[in-house]
């Protein structure tokens, strides 16, 4: 009689974790878990919005990742990390930050199945590793050229980051506003590319008017009103001196000696503060300007001798607008007026004017002849309105500058997550030894993007995501994907739907080693003691509890 053959079953030879450290793993997928769930409904275009109340009373409204998770208030170490995680992806490519939480909440979870079999960490997340190198090389086999200077494949790359957002109602002026301030701040110098979004683009949020009064100028608008009503409130052409010293005399600070016997003494300091100011004055109007701005502030005196001079004064200008306004008309900011040189004086302004729009007043310096530096005027109903339209414009601004130093693209609806997971699945059958499992396990994790548009969406998952591995089986039809709004199977190059390359491999990076730094966590250990009142250490526990008063993992 033959004996029974034993079903295949999974056994790995490793060295038995001790039980404190596989609760801190544990702890720490839940946690990841736990905020991942957070920002699950806030993916694809018919994502939910996050109603977050903040600590001053303020209310925020929004579906983006990184602005949600910013102002939760966690405890737990790990989820603080994950919350990092949607932040660092803000800063380095600008979108998606929703997608990064997901994803790496799921390969988290993947890893959970192989601890409770006692499969060593280091193994779990060497096949991470090694997934993660095999996926970024074979997303580029998928990805697609595109062309910068070709407006209309850029407009459907910034259509589609903007679909999954609030202001898609505004899709088309969003996508205008995105792609022309970034090529307005746009600088070739020196043979390197600098398109500097935080610093040159600034976005002006006024309530009011409709949506449709939005727009970016060639040039600059700051919120600030002349000194002096006498003052030129519209200048044509005007030459413009920029500063960040006082136009005033500074007093002496308490080591400053002065003797005074009489009257006349103290009528020679006044005289000496005015010549002071007379003399800064006339160090400027050698040089025969239409516009002073300062940073500092402007004494009347000196808005007497401007004013008679016929020059326009703004006094306390914020640094960034000041640096902005210099590299919009040509200017060079100084710091002494005596040192101003005819090459330091802006001329490339085309037009100055002063406007009042609502109770504020706002000057204009537009019509420059190469700005580089732009003002995008957002109109909208109320200013939590126009909160959640400015953070969709800083994505869709970001995706367009992504694409000019990495112009690739890859196909979205999570179609490129479902190719790379079933071309690395096929791939796991070839590798031999028990990292086959958790490779196989991170792969199958990038499934939750695709799955998780399907259920924000309303439509038959089970049915849908079957489907979906069914198209991507043969490994030719990468670019099927999920319609985020009809919940069906479609080839994405149909309706447009891409994402840049550098987005997608930023999410996949990111998300897989934080993964992989997390697993490798085995003991959480505070290293604060508790005070007791009065701002005494509290007593150290006996022994056998925990050492230093440290809290047990939330």
């Amino acid at each position: 009689m033959m004996p029974r053959r034993q079903p295949n079953v999974m056994v790995f030879n490793t060295n038995q974790e001790s039980e404190k450290g596989r609760k801190a793993q544990l702890s720490n997928i839940a946690a990841a878990k736990a905020v991942s769930d957070v920002v699950r409904t806030c993916l694809g275009p018919r994502a939910m919005l996050k109603m977050i109340l903040d600590p001053m009373g303020g209310i925020v409204m929004t579906n983006d990742g990184n602005a949600i998770l910013r102002e939760i208030d966690v405890k737990h170490p790990a989820a603080k990390s994950m919350i990092e995680l949607s932040r660092t992806q803000d800063e380095e490519v600008g979108d998606g930050t929703t997608s990064v939480a997901i994803l790496a909440g799921e390969v988290m979870a993947s890893a959970e199945l192989f601890l409770e079999r006692n499969m060593h960490p280091i193994v779990i997340c060497s096949a991470f590793r090694r997934m993660l190198d095999d996926a970024v090389d074979y997303m580029e086999e998928l990805s697609f050229p595109i062309d910068p200077n070709d407006r209309p494949s850029m407009m459907n790359l910034i259509k589609s980051c903007l679909g999954t957002k609030f202001s898609s109602r505004w899709m088309e002026l969003m996508c205008n506003l995105a792609l022309d301030a970034v090529n307005t701040v746009h600088l070739e110098q020196d043979g390197r590319t600098e398109i500097d979004i935080k610093r040159y683009a600034r976005v002006e949020k006024i309530p009011g008017g409709t949506m449709e009064d939005s727009r970016v100028l060639s040039g600059v608008m700051i919120n600030k009103d002349i000194v002096h009503q006498k003052m030129r409130r519209r200048i044509e052409n005007p030459r413009i001196i920029l500063l960040d010293c006082p136009l005033e005399y500074i007093k002496g600070e308490s080591k400053t000696d002065i003797e005074i016997s009489g009257e006349a003494d103290f009528n020679r300091i006044l005289e000496l503060e005015d010549a002071h100011v007379q003399r800064l004055c006339a160090d400027l109007l050698a040089l025969k300007p239409d516009i002073v701005i300062t940073e500092k502030g402007c004494s009347d005196l000196a808005q007497h001798y401007l004013m008679k001079a016929n020059v326009t004064v703004i006094r306390r200008l914020r640094k960034t607008d000041n640096n902005r306004i210099a590299r919009a008309v040509g200017a060079t900011i100084c710091h002494r007026p005596e040192e101003v040189k005819e090459s330091d004086v802006g001329t490339g302004c085309g037009l100055f004017d002063i406007r009042k729009i609502g109770d504020d007043y706002f000057s204009f310096f537009v019509e420059c002849e190469a700005p580089k530096a732009a003002t995008i005027l957002l109109r909208g109903a109320s200013k939590d309105v126009l909160q959640e339209i400015d953070r969709n414009l800083q994505d869709a601004m970001n995706v367009a500058r992504n694409v000019v130093f990495d112009p690739r693209v890859v196909p979205g609806g999570g179609s490129i997550e479902m190719a790379l997971s079933q071309a690395l699945v096929r791939k796991s059958k070839s590798i031999e030894g028990i990292e086959q499992w958790p490779y196989r396990a991170a792969a199958e994790a990038l499934e939750v993007i695709p799955r998780t548009l399907a259920q924000n969406c309303g439509a038959n998952v089970i049915r849908l995501m079957t489907e979906l591995r069914a198209a991507h089986a043969s490994g030719d039809n990468a670019t099927m994907g999920v319609n985020g709004i009809t919940g069906e199977l479609i080839d994405m190059t149909t309706i447009d739907i891409w994402e840049p390359y550098a987005v997608k491999v930023q999410t996949i990076k990111t998300a897989v080693e934080q993964a992989t730094l997390l697993l490798r966590i085995d003991e959480i250990v505070s290293g604060l003691a508790p005070q007791q009142a009065g701002g005494q250490q509290a007593p150290q526990p006996p022994a056998g509890g925990p050492p230093g008063g440290m809290p047990m993992p939330q």
